[in-house]
């Protein structure tokens, strides 16, 4: 497996990032595993799903990201799971915490939606976990893009567990508005669920023009210090790392 880009920031002010997206299901599994594994994706971006929602749920996200050299940016119990952490090279600008209409009878979701800077890039980030109901997955996917678009920010990505292969209907939608990071540049491996035998991918990050991907996937071998008993024991999905190259703004390129 090749090396993915290293974080930087580049001569033009754009910034070469590293975005992970990962379910980790409550940190009810092996926490020092998971902070292992988050913590050698070198990350700038951490899209949580399933994060704490219950009894003392701050403390243990806290204990994760300062685990995993990271800090809190928004979401939580706040989103019912979805979260997003950062690294110091983060500034963040704003947050905001979406929940989603209730169905009843079904899990309640929400998104954790930020605009943060790093280097002279300024984007809009956006972790999802999208229904196990068909129906209202798809519904869902669409308020997703309609969160992207009302961020008022050029360069926005998302990721997340969609609960639906590539092939699904949720999934099509996604991918047809935004640049499916895995689809335009493959990378370490594919699946991402189970971690004991991985079969299908149901997790995965977008974004939009002009963000150009370097490559994407599960880092399955070669993290320096993890190994293949880390990521089966870390949660029941397998992360999805993305390189990508965003753009300086125009209010940094200006000044």
């Amino acid at each position: 497996m090749s090396l993915l880009p290293n974080s930087r920031t580049e001569r033009d002010g754009s910034a070469v990032i590293r975005v992970l997206s990962y379910n980790i299901r409550s940190m009810r599994d092996d926490t020092e595993a998971l902070a292992r594994v988050i913590k050698a994706c070198e990350p700038d971006l951490v899209l949580i799903q399933e994060a704490p929602r219950f009894f003392r749920w701050r403390k243990k996200l806290a204990r994760l990201a300062l685990a995993s050299d990271l800090v809190i940016v928004t979401g939580g119990a706040t989103t019912t799971g979805p979260a997003i952490l950062s690294s110091l090279r983060a500034t963040v600008e704003r947050t905001e915490d979406i929940l989603l209409p209730p169905t009843p009878g079904l899990h309640r979701r929400g998104f954790a939606t930020a605009v943060v800077r790093i280097a002279g890039a300024r984007l809009g980030v956006l972790s999802c976990h999208l229904s196990l109901q068909k129906g209202e997955r798809y519904e869902q996917s669409g308020m997703l893009l309609d969160r992207l678009s009302g961020m008022g920010v050029e360069h926005l990505i998302a990721g997340g567990d969609l609960n639906e292969r590539p092939g699904g209907p949720a999934f099509r939608r996604l991918a047809d508005r935004l640049t499916d990071c895995r689809a335009a540049a493959p990378w370490g491996g594919e699946h991402t669920w189970t971690p004991a035998d991985p079969y299908q991918r149901i997790d995965a990050i977008f974004v939009t023009q002009g963000i150009e991907v370097l490559g994407c996937g599960v880092p399955s071998h070669g993290l320096p210090g993890v190994s293949d008993a880390d990521l089966r024991a870390a949660t029941d999905h397998l992360p999805v790392l993305a390189a990508l190259r965003v753009p300086a703004s125009q209010s940094s390129q200006a000044s």
